[in-house]
């Protein structure tokens, strides 16, 4: 009997090579170090991948879309659906890179869509809730709180993440600028302080004097700053001012994006300033917060001046 020209699927089953897991994750890593992602960044997909391995009992790099689909149903009965679609973008990244690459025949998240998630009210703070924060750190009069009510400062007037703020040197503050480094996408971006944030910090710069290392921001015992920390005294601040909201640098964050909106910043200038890629995320504020539309189309209306 003769053999058929092509080999049945079975045959082709037995003379391709199957990746490994391990194989597949150090395929994977080095692609990940070799375009520099963050270190945050590479801990997050280790994480991610040793929580799925756990639901469904074989290889990833043998999963099909039954398995995404069943991991997500198991998913739903005990996370939330942020969670949930946190973990399927680390999947899909890593499916995306095997599939590329030709390591898998098929990415099984090529069919798989993130779950719909209703979009939740941002919490920011009130003027007065900000007086009290201040007011209460200001009661110390100790380094730490001095040290924490510029921190606040800082957060509120630049709308900087946690990880940028600890990454700061001193040599990154110039004049009423700070140069900001440790970005999340890698791209330097400055940021500008008001005159009174400007004014405190260089108190702070004075009091804090020279140490062994360049951080702008120290422990008590001049050593960098622990971001966990900061969040700790943040909570701290917030339950003794009475403030019943999550008190937390991306609140302050999500609070200067709303009162930069509420005075008329657009949705670029605010795109940069806060350092997203994309301005998606910049959009979903102005919508949110840029409700006073009738007020700025009388300002600055299209036919406001013409002599018709």
């Amino acid at each position: 009997m003769k053999r058929r020209k092509e080999l049945s699927e079975q045959e082709l089953k037995i003379i391709k090579k199957k990746i490994t897991d391990e194989e597949a994750f150090e395929s994977f890593f080095k692609d990940c170090y070799l375009r520099n992602l963050r270190p945050a960044t590479i801990e997050y997909y280790k994480n991610e991948f040793h929580a799925a391995r756990k639901f469904v009992n074989k290889q990833l790099v043998e999963w099909k879309q039954k398995d995404i689909e069943d991991l997500i149903l198991q998913s739903k009965k005990m996370m939330k659906v942020t969670t949930i679609n946190t973990r399927l973008r680390a999947l899909r990244s890593f499916y995306n890179f095997l599939a590329k690459n030709k390591l898998i025949n098929e990415s099984p998240m090529k069919n798989i869509k993130l779950l719909r998630d209703r979009q939740k009210t941002i919490e920011t703070l009130e003027d007065y809730e900000l007086e009290k924060l201040i007011s209460i750190i200001r009661k110390q009069k100790t380094f730490v709180s001095f040290r924490d009510e510029v921190i606040l400062l800082v957060f509120l007037d630049t709308g900087i993440r946690l990880s940028e703020l600890v990454g700061i040197h001193v040599e990154d503050v110039r004049q009423n600028t700070i140069i900001i480094r440790q970005t999340k996408n890698l791209f330097e971006r400055t940021v500008y302080l008001s005159e009174i944030t400007q004014e405190q910090l260089y108190r702070y710069m004075k009091i804090r004097g020279n140490v062994a290392t360049n951080k702008l921001f120290i422990s008590h015992d001049n050593r960098e700053l622990n971001p966990h920390s900061i969040q700790t005294r943040l909570t701290k601040y917030g339950r003794d001012a009475n403030i019943n909201k999550r008190v937390s640098p991306h609140t302050f964050r999500h609070t200067m994006a709303k009162r930069m909106i509420m005075s008329g910043v657009d949705a670029f200038s605010l795109m940069h300033l806060l350092g997203h890629t994309d301005i998606t995320i910049t959009k979903r504020y102005v919508n949110m917060w840029g409700q006073d539309l009738e007020k700025k189309h009388k300002l600055h209306g299209a036919l406001r001046g013409l002599n018709l």
